[in-house]
């Protein structure tokens, strides 16, 4: 989640933010959230307790099926019945003793599937077969630069999912000291929606959410610009899909990051966040992780290679005819392999 916050850092030591620098990244986080009106209303909506849930029918379920695939033929599927009921399950904000109505749980869905088809969330996919492939198959001169951006984002190899925890939630592993000094920010935020929807397709049955875990050495300041739209992104197109965050170490750099951004957040989103020492999240990832100890990464002290899978970008190879480095297509597959693995463990 770190450098998903705009950190970056090819070894570099920390750092302290002076006062200016400090204000001045207050002042424009706040501006960057306060001229967006659906950005608030999601915050508001998403204040509401989430621990209490509604029966939602089989014949509600269809319903709402239905106009999805009406309203949006070619990305309806990416929503699975699980969390479309643990959407429509949930109290109504203006009255948390009773559900939300049906009709006000499928605006919420269609503003989830509006803000995917304004973000190009659905073509993502395809722009890394692009990236991945020799530019004179690309359909058009903006698609390819398009897919050569978001190939550099996913090339520092900063961000991977990897493993799942006990309970079925796919990783979204952090490598904070990887990311870019100065990120191209929408290409970053292209990167991430891309990771995400793999995450989110890789989650075994009945599974709604994922998890992240951030090693969050030698952050650099802050980059604003990325930090709210990161925040606009997990609000408005991935409500209650991060279910855990868990970054460590805990420098100044990190512990201003999340003062700056937490009151900004939903409350239900802030309290999943929690910053540790090394030696706490490595009880932390004993605990949590499908594995246990043998799944720690040794970037946390503990057996597991990551390095082996997604090397840093100096060191991978091209995986086809373009400029892709980093392992999208073997990141896929494992997840889905790991996937089946769980299901197979939980069969009732």
């Amino acid at each position: 989640m770190m450098s998903w916050l705009g950190y970056g850092s090819e070894e570099q030591p920390q750092q302290q933010l002076s006062s200016e620098e400090a204000s001045k990244a207050k002042d424009l986080v706040a501006h960057g959230a306060d001229g967006d009106d659906d950005f608030k209303d999601a915050l508001e909506d998403d204040e509401i307790d989430g621990g209490k849930s509604f029966e939602v029918t089989d014949e509600e379920l269809k319903i709402v099926r239905a106009e999805l695939a009406t309203e949006f033929p070619d990305d309806y599927k990416y929503l699975s019945d699980a969390y479309i009921l643990s959407v429509a399950s949930k109290p109504y904000s203006k009255d948390p003793s009773i559900r939300r109505p049906l009709e006000y749980s499928m605006e919420k869905l269609t503003n989830v599937m509006e803000f995917r088809a304004a973000e190009g969330a659905p073509e993502m996919k395809d722009l890394v077969k692009i990236g991945n492939g020799p530019a004179a198959d690309a359909p058009d001169e903006e698609k390819l630069l398009k897919a050569n951006a978001l190939v550099v984002a996913l090339n520092y190899s900063g961000l991977y999912f990897h493993g799942l925890t006990k309970d079925g939630r796919p990783i979204l592993w952090v490598r904070a000291n990887r990311m870019p000094w100065y990120p191209d920010v929408d290409a970053s935020i292209n990167a991430l929606v891309t990771l995400a929807d793999a995450g989110i397709m890789g989650m075994p049955e009945g599974v709604t959410d994922f998890v992240c875990i951030a090693e969050s050495s030698y952050p650099p300041p802050p980059n604003p610009t990325y930090l709210i739209k990161l925040l606009k992104t997990l609000v408005k197109g991935y409500p209650d899909r991060l279910g855990a965050l868990w970054s460590a170490p805990v420098s100044s750099v990190v512990q201003f990051v999340m003062n700056l951004l937490l009151p900004l957040m939903p409350g239900r989103l802030a309290s999943k966040v929690v910053l540790l020492d090394v030696d706490a999240v490595k009880v932390k990832l004993t605990d949590v992780l499908m594995h246990g100890e043998q799944d720690i990464p040794n970037f946390f002290g503990g057996p597991a290679d990551h390095d082996a899978l997604y090397p840093e970008e100096s060191y991978a190879e091209n995986k086809g005819e373009g400029t892709l480095k980093f392992d999208y297509f073997g990141m896929v597959e494992r997840l889905e392999e790991a996937k089946k693995e769980f299901e197979a463990q939980n069969k009732k």
